[in-house]
């Protein structure tokens, strides 16, 4: 029997050299067409405008993608950027990343600039990443088909089946199958979309509502990490192919100490 060949697929677009939009994922041969059609549409029809430039990469994996499970997902209901803060704080503390490391995570994602990448920390605060200005870029992650289905129906009872959540719980999980990753912010730049995310390999994915006003037009990525080569780290986000192939619970809204009491199945 031959092997399955599969394929990267990443679109970015922007509008006067602003991006706006982006989307990947790992596909049999016999779809790219489709994803591709897809992918454009997208880039096409956004609520930030329509992109004037849009790149579209197609890459053959010389590497079997790994299967992993996803993060299980949680919703905690802050009520504003204060509430969501002192929660990231509260689960990010409690894996072992100092306060002042937090602090200087949103200091940073709160200057009014995007990066392309993800900031790297240590759990004090230091950024490791080569180059401050681009950061790194996860790449190279999928989900199966079957699970697809699956998640879509486990958020659709959530009334989160959509592309925002979806991707970036796929991000997340496979960020965090790397054991030098303490802990991860994210802040979307969407304007429109305020609801930010904390990440542990302890807790899950964890949704925080309103971390941002609307219609602040930046955000960004911090990925809290320990011991270890970061080179071996940057290597794994950037070039090693992941596929969820099961999918944990997607569990709806609960208070910051069930989070807390809650540890993750490994």
């Amino acid at each position: 029997m031959s092997r399955k060949t599969w394929f990267s697929i990443r679109m970015r677009s922007a509008v006067s050299g602003v991006h706006i939009s982006g989307a990947e994922g790992i596909y049999d041969k016999n779809v790219i067409s489709n994803i591709v059609k897809e992918y454009t549409q997208r880039a096409l029809i956004h609520d930030r405008g329509t992109a004037d430039e849009i790149r579209l990469t197609i890459e053959e994996l010389k590497e079997k993608p790994k299967h992993i499970s996803s993060l299980p997902l949680y919703t905690l209901n802050t009520r504003n950027p204060e509430t969501a803060k002192k929660a990231a704080l509260e689960i990010l503390t409690s894996v072992g990343i100092t306060e002042r490391a937090i602090e200087e995570a949103f200091k940073a994602l709160d200057i009014g600039f995007t990066m392309r990448g993800a900031m790297l920390m240590n759990i004090e605060g230091v950024r490791l990443e080569p180059d401050l200005l681009r950061g790194i870029r996860v790449t190279r992650m999928g989900i199966t088909d079957e699970a697809a289905k699956d998640l879509a129906s486990k958020l659709g009872r959530l009334g989160l089946n959509n592309n925002t959540v979806k991707e970036a719980l796929i991000l997340a999980s496979k960020v965090h199958k790397f054991r030098m990753v303490l802990g991860e912010i994210c802040i979307s730049d969407d304007p429109k979309y305020t609801t930010g995310y904390v990440a542990t390999r302890a807790h899950g994915y964890i949704r925080l509502p309103r971390i941002k006003k609307r219609g602040v037009p930046y955000g960004g990525r911090a990925f809290f990490i320990t011991g270890g080569e970061v080179k071996d780290l940057i290597k794994y986000l950037q070039r090693t192919p992941v596929l969820i192939r099961t999918v944990k619970p997607c569990i709806g809204t609960l208070k910051l100490k069930d989070i807390l009491e809650h540890k993750a199945s490994r």
